[in-house]
Order: structure tokens, then C-alpha cells, then sequence
């Protein structure tokens, strides 16, 4: 079996929420079915207290296998470094150190979250408890454990980023280390599974004929694309969250919510309100990422004197003014 062990550190346990949002009516059963044990989740296991120490130290040991240390929320290391700002009840230490030592012992180590692989909202503002991700400080590398860092199976540490993670990136995640399918060329350069991180959220959005004719929404609940006024960044965003729906039928901006690119380094912190898209000159800052500028404004202008009177009254609306024509057109 591959040994998962499972640690809540500085965080909202978002991800464990969602990760029990999995597409699945028994998850410790595919779990069980991938060849994958629960050795202990703070929310799943019935272990508590000393029992769950004695388990720790039983992996530090090397008398319990760890396969993969799975880590959810930033580590806290302050005040002044000593961690003591999140302590791991009942053993007198600091988190951290826990990491620290369990990490040295596992085969891998995953990064559940952006709060664990960045820093994420934790490390927001001052960030006053000097939180970081485990092995990245926001964007640059280094964090609880080194820049330098690798696991005993050769990896470093695996981000599987995102404000929360969807489900299907974790299990997937566990999946391919379980069946020793996930190399380190399966990996980005921000070291986030290309699985999911190889894609764009704009990939699959309902919203993609208002942004080809750049008719945009101006305010919640309209149906126009959210990039130009409302701060979408899913042409920047790297997630499949279009294409894999979260709990089978949704996604942000299905529901009308921009993408705020949460699998990014430093989304937590974008200089702007959310719900606002900062622009020079009337132009966005925050263009797709492989657009030059020129080639955006050119286009830009040339859709909107293009856009279909269907697709700018309908961008305007809360639901659906104008159907498309019904022509008899044989459909060659």
C-alpha cells in the first residue's frame, strides 16, 4: 500500500473540504481501490491525541512507512523563526519542526494548496507570522524547506496549487505516485502537476463568445466576459477548471465569479480589488500570457466592430435577451 500521512498547518482546511467533494459516493474506497492507505487526516482519522504523536514518531523512526507527506495550510514560522505561533497540540513543538523532520523521512511530499505551496492568503499583507509555503516564498524558491530540498524518491516538493485545490488534482495526484507515473517532467516550472497546470482556466469557459468579440459584462450577474472589466484572469490562470468541473457541473465563472488566478504565487496580494481590472490607457494590465499588447488592442478593435447584436445585448443581461437566429441552412 502507499502510505499517505496527512498534516493541517496555517490554513481554513479548504482543501479537505473540497477534497471531500471528490467525484466518488465512497472515498476511502478509491482510495483503497488505487492501492492508497490513510495512515492520518486531522478530519478523517478517528486517532486524536497522544495516539496520533506516537504515529508521528513511529514515521520519523522509520517504523511507519511514508510514502507521501501531505501538507494543507502555510507553515507559520514566526515569531522571530521559532514557529511557536502554531504549536502541534500536545507535543510541545512547533509545526514546523514536525515537517521539518517527517519531510526528511518521506518518499515524497506534496503541497496541498496554495496556502502549503506558496504561502497563499496566510502570507497575505505584512504577513505578521511569517508564513511560506514548503518549499517556495511566494514566488521565489526557498520556503520551510530549502530551494535545494528533494525527497527520498527524488522529487521536490509537488504543488498542487489552488484557493482550494479541486479534488481531482489531489487524488489524481496521489494516484500517479502511488502507480510511480509522476516524474519531474510531469511537472511545471513552478513544480505544479501539468496535468491540471498545462491548461488555462479560460480553456472551456461558457463566457469564451463574449470574450472573442470582446463584449464584456460591466457588473455581477451579467452574462459578457468578466476579463475586460470585472478582473477575470482565466487567459492567465493555469487550471483546467473549465474542462474538469468542480463537483461535476461547476466552475467560477460559471457562477459569475471572476477567475483570481488562485494557483498562482502571490494571487493573495494582486494590488487591486478582485472584482476590478487595472488598465493603462483603457487597456488591461493583465493580458492572455502568450498575446503581445499589439496584437491584443488590434484584435480587440476589430471583434468589437465585429460583435453580432445577439452577443453584445445578451453580454448586457442577466439571462438570455436575444437566441440565436434559426436559419434553414442544411448545416453544410
Amino acid at each position: 500500500m502507499f502510505k499517505v500521512l496527512w498534516l493541517q498547518s496555517g490554513g481554513c482546511g479548504g482543501c479537505s473540504m473540497s477534497l471531500l467533494c471528490a467525484d466518488t459516493a465512497d472515498f476511502p474506497a478509491m482510495l483503497r481501490a488505487a492501492g492508497i492507505q490513510l495512515l492520518w487526516h486531522p478530519s478523517l482519522s478517528l486517532q486524536s491525541g497522544h495516539e496520533v504523536l506516537s504515529l508521528l514518531e513511529d514515521c520519523i523512526a522509520g517504523r511507519e512507512q511514508v510514502d507521501a507527506l501531505c501538507v494543507e495550510g502555510a507553515l507559520l514560522r514566526g515569531p522571530n523563526g521559532s514557529g511557536r505561533f502554531h504549536m502541534l497540540a500536545g507535543s510541545g513543538q512547533p509545526m514546523i519542526h514536525w515537517v521539518q523532520r517527517l519531510a526528511a523521512v518521506a518518499r515524497h511530499v506534496v503541497a496541498v494548496g496554495s496556502c502549503a505551496a506558496w504561502g497563499g492568503v496566510s502570507a497575505t499583507g505584512s504577513n505578521p507570522t511569517d508564513a511560506c509555503g514548503l518549499q517556495y516564498d511566494d514566488e521565489r524558491p526557498g520556503g520551510l524547506l530549502g530551494a535545494a530540498f528533494r525527497a527520498a524518491g527524488g522529487l521536490p516538493v509537488i504543488n498542487v496549487a489552488g484557493c482550494p485545490t479541486h479534488p481531482g488534482w489531489v487524488t489524481d495526484t496521489l494516484m500517479a505516485l502511488a502507480a510511480d507515473a509522476l516524474h519531474e517532467s510531469d511537472l511545471d516550472p513552478l513544480r505544479r502537476p501539468r496535468f491540471y497546470a498545462d491548461q488555462l482556466v479560460h480553456h472551456g469557459c461558457t463566457r469564451n463568445e463574449y470574450y472573442e468579440f470582446k463584449a464584456s459584462a460591466d457588473q455581477p450577474s451579467e452574462l459578457g466576459c468578466m476579463m475586460e472589466n470585472m478582473g477575470c484572469k482565466g487567459t492567465q490562470a493555469h487550471a483546467d477548471c473549465n474542462t474538469r468541473l468542480w463537483n461535476g457541473q461547476g466552475s467560477c465563472t460559471r457562477g459569475g465569479y471572476a477567475c483570481i488566478s488562485c494557483t498562482e504565487p502571490g494571487f493573495q496580494d494582486p494590488g487591486h480589488a478582485y472584482h476590478l481590472t487595472p488598465k493603462i490607457a483603457g487597456i488591461p494590465i493583465g493580458l492572455p500570457t502568450d498575446m503581445p499588447k499589439a496584437w491584443f488592442v488590434a484584435l480587440a478593435s476589430l471583434a468589437k466592430s465585429a460583435t453580432p447584436r445577439r452577443v453584445k445585448e445578451n453580454a448586457a443581461a442577466d439571462h438570455l435577451v436575444v437566441p440565436p437566429a434559426v436559419k434553414r441552412t442544411r448545416l453544410k
